[in-house]
């Protein structure tokens, strides 16, 4: 008697542990969310980094690199091939990648992990060396780049995916300036995809619940005036 009353209650407590879990799932399934966010890792890559400010040198290169390959694809193909890039692209080490030669460029057209077009692979080590020449000139890649959004990230309150714009005036200005400085595959609307990944404006719509995390975790934020 003893025994099967302790089965039961162990059964119960399996139950139990498995409704929470099922109740978990549903719940984070049924969490609003901006409408691009469809699978799996696009729905990691919102709830965890989209929007969230970024001010480290090397993490804010990558997306330089991978907005730029993304260019006439879709960011979904991007984030499945994010690893590999950081594996053949030496974790975007500009250092490395402004040295890479024919032969180092001839091996990575070859890898189907990334995206294997010329003038894309050819674009990141040309902007490894952009890039350096600013680490040179400034001590810090961040301040740069963040000076387009005034230092500190714009919250914007769209409604819907049809009000967020493709690029702005700070895309513009911020696409003008890396291209002076020998930067390709920057036209404004990777600039303001690359504002929009590491934060420097929170796109968020208001009714998904990434928004005012991501404002709270922002200090400094302003709002945008409508």
């Amino acid at each position: 008697m003893r025994f099967q009353l302790l089965s039961a209650c162990l059964s119960f407590e399996v139950v139990t542990y498995r409704a929470r879990f099922v109740m978990i799932g549903i719940m984070t399934t049924m969490k609003s969310r901006c409408g691009w966010a469809k699978n799996d890792l696009a729905v990691q890559y919102h709830d965890t980094e989209w929007g969230v400010p970024l001010h480290d040198d090397r993490r804010l290169f990558e997306f330089v690199i991978l907005e730029g390959a993304q260019a006439g694809l879709s960011w979904d193909t991007i984030l499945k091939k994010r690893e590999r890039y950081r594996e053949v692209f030496d974790d975007f080490d500009a250092g490395k990648i402004a040295r890479y030669d024919a032969k180092k460029i001839k091996s990575l057209l070859a890898d189907a992990g990334i995206v294997r077009n010329r003038l894309k692979v050819a674009a990141a080590v040309k902007n490894a060396r952009a890039y350096l020449q600013i680490i040179e000139e400034r001590g810090a890649f961040a301040p740069y780049l963040w000076q387009f959004a005034d230092g500190r990230p714009i919250v914007n309150a769209w409604r819907t995916m049809n009000e967020v714009p493709a690029r702005t005036l700070r895309s513009d200005a911020m696409s003008k300036d890396l291209k002076k400085r020998g930067f390709t595959f920057v036209g404004s609307t990777i600039c303001y995809a690359l504002m929009q990944a590491t934060g420097m404006v929170n796109d968020h719509l208001v009714s998904c619940f990434r928004h005012g995390e991501v404002g709270q975790s922002a200090s400094g934020s302003r709002r945008r005036k409508r």
